[in-house]
């Protein structure tokens, strides 16, 4: 019986501290979000990405500036 309730007693220190680890690890708070955020910035990966979001726009806007011209061309040569 006594070894029982020891045994009993480590299972559910286990547990506790199993959960306790995993409850700890979650990222779900407003102030990771921001030390995130923080981080990013300084490291210059917020700045990469909006370069990367100004050359695709840039290319969109330069396949529709030629789609406009290539019409307008069409449009000239059916006069």
């Amino acid at each position: 019986m006594n070894e029982w309730r020891r045994y009993v007693k480590g299972w559910v220190l286990a547990f506790i501290v199993g959960v306790t680890l995993v409850a700890g690890g979650c990222d779900g708070t407003d102030t990771r979000g921001t030390v995130d955020d923080t981080v990013e910035e300084m490291a210059g990966k917020k700045n990469l990405d909006r370069y990367e979001q100004m050359k695709d726009d840039l290319g969109e806007i330069q396949t529709q500036q030629t789609k406009k011209y290539r019409q307008l061309e069409e449009d000239t040569d059916d006069k």
